[in-house]
């Protein structure tokens, strides 16, 4: 089949937006089971979506979605288990073309390349060649321009990809995928990045192209979209499938209950926290906002001595809440103080002069220079404290380190050893280190815990509640939920928004369901 063929190849008639048909699965997972080294990362999972429907897959943070989404689009082989398309089996992982013409998925980061224009996006290495085997510019845009008309994409084929919207992007890398025959779209986090007019416009499309016969599996931390625009929906959690279910028949609670396993509960324990009234704020916040549309108008206090969660799912705006507070990014409006003090927008050393102290979400990118030493690396923030005029102690240095390292546990045979030759539970450690390295007024943390062993997180968290202790106000954003159960409170952000507050003593399905925006009694 040529590249022009595919874009007017026959589309088939809608299976009914989900309902019972007498084709064979468009794509059917039994019995996956996916290792990498100790980690199961799917156990035994299965899914199968039917011709025509939107297929909603979700799953808390470790659930297994990531994994599946790779063992179906062909990506890795499972370690047991069958994959089959069409009531067929699929390629070998080597044949890629046969895989596009199968699946494909588009991603929450977009694959399109911005230097390139739209049509030789849709034709990377499949461009229309002429005579003595040169491409024939007109005749790629050309059948760009079928393939965008076929499909409904409003894009001009010459415009630099660089130039679309998210919106416009997806839809192109949507048109790609049709091109090469595929009828069935994984859409990984599409609304992430986009505003409620263009979700609005996404659902519509989905929809259209559903009556087209296309067959949509769609990963969203929103289970509110699922309602909206799904017809089944599959639940996983801790690697295992967990149910499926026509999603016009299974409430609210239901769904929230088989993510978290953790029923709803008919009252609230209610635990009054330990933190003084009257004590001072470690940090205020008022009326933040970004351009970008991150967050908006967001204000909360955090006060000496009290540990405030700030939890959401992905795109929510909990991360970059907690980075403009700590001067990785600045608020195009509204004000941070830290213990009294202003200090100047997106400057993180502003921010630690003001009394600070921070552990980024990525530690391997922004918490530490892994060629470095324990000791320079746990001090890399308190430069005052190891000599004067530029001139730095080595004794002072290593004296400072060796506290540290008994402080927070860290295993290593020496504070001269390269932070990249620990583990990832004791190089943590080494962030919490620098952190705290200064006595902050504040301790802002952006998913503490991620990629930690399970003794490591223990301690991390203790650290954290006798930090709070000693009268340091803390902030956790994280949406892990055992990062906040030590919270005196919890702020919910959903899309850009604090949303909610809950108590300590809530229960995992209330969290959880305020996280994805579920209203429960709808």
């Amino acid at each position: 089949m040529s590249d022009g063929d595919t874009a007017h190849s026959p589309r088939p008639a809608s299976a009914g937006g989900g309902q019972a048909s007498k084709e064979p699965p468009v794509v059917e997972a039994t019995g996956i089971t996916k290792r990498f080294g100790p980690t199961v990362a799917l156990d035994g999972a299965r899914i199968t979506v039917r011709p025509g429907e939107t297929h909603a897959l979700v799953g808390r943070n470790g659930a297994g979605k990531s994994t599946l989404v790779s063992v179906l689009t062909g990506l890795q082989a499972p370690d047991e288990g069958t994959v089959a398309f069409g009531g067929r089996p699929a390629p070998r992982l080597a044949d890629r073309d046969a895989w596009r013409q199968r699946v494909a998925c588009v991603y929450q980061k977009s694959t399109i390349i911005p230097e390139l224009t739209v049509a030789e996006n849709l034709f990377l290495n499949r461009h229309h060649h002429g005579w003595a085997g040169l491409i024939t510019w007109k005749g790629l845009r050309r059948q760009a321009q079928d393939l965008l008309t076929t499909w409904s994409v409003d894009v001009d084929p010459q415009t630099l990809a660089g130039e679309l919207s998210v919106e416009q992007r997806q839809f192109v890398e949507i048109a790609r995928a049709l091109s090469f025959g595929a009828r069935f779209i994984v859409l990984d986090e599409p609304t992430a990045q986009l505003d409620g007019s263009a979700i609005n416009r996404l659902f519509d499309r989905i929809r259209d192209l559903q009556r087209q016969g296309v067959t949509f599996l769609f990963i969203s931390h929103h289970l509110q979209e699922v309602y909206d625009i799904c017809d089944t929906v599959t639940v996983f959690r801790d690697a295992r499938h967990i149910l499926t279910a026509p999603v016009a028949q299974l409430p609210r609670p239901d769904l929230v209950a088989a993510m978290t396993g953790e029923a709803a509960a008919a009252d609230r324990a209610e635990r009054v926290g330990s933190v003084d009234a009257e004590a001072p704020s470690a940090l205020r916040v008022r009326e933040l906002t970004a351009t970008d549309g991150a967050y908006r108008e967001v204000g909360f206090a955090v006060a000496a001595g009290e540990i405030v969660g700030l939890a959401g799912a992905a795109g929510s705006g909990r991360t970059e809440v907690a980075e403009t507070v700590v001067g990785l990014r600045a608020a195009d409006t509204g004000e941070v103080e830290i213990a009294g003090r202003r200090p100047r927008p997106g400057s993180v050393p502003a921010a630690l002069a003001s009394g600070a102290g921070f552990v980024p979400q990525d530690r391997h990118h922004q918490g530490y220079v892994p060629d470095m030493s324990i000791a320079d690396n746990a001090t890399l923030s308190v430069p005052g404290r190891l000599g004067r005029y530029g001139f730095l102690s080595g004794r002072r240095r290593d004296a400072l380190a060796a506290d540290m390292i008994e402080k927070l546990a860290i295993k290593t045979p020496g504070p001269h050893l390269p932070v990249s030759g620990l583990s990832g539970g004791n190089q943590q450690k080494v962030v919490m280190a620098r952190a705290l390295a200064d006595d902050p007024r504040l301790l802002v943390l952006i998913n503490p815990t991620a990629g930690v062993d399970v003794r490591s997180k223990e301690f991390l968290l203790g650290k954290v509640e006798e930090t709070a202790a000693s009268g340091t106000g803390v902030l956790i954003a994280s949406d892990e939920l055992d990062d906040l159960r030590m919270c005196d409170r919890v702020l919910v952000m959903f899309q850009g928004r604090v949303t909610s507050e809950f108590p300590r003593g809530w229960h995992d399905h209330d969290l959880v369901a305020a996280m994805e925006g579920v209203d429960l009694n709808a």
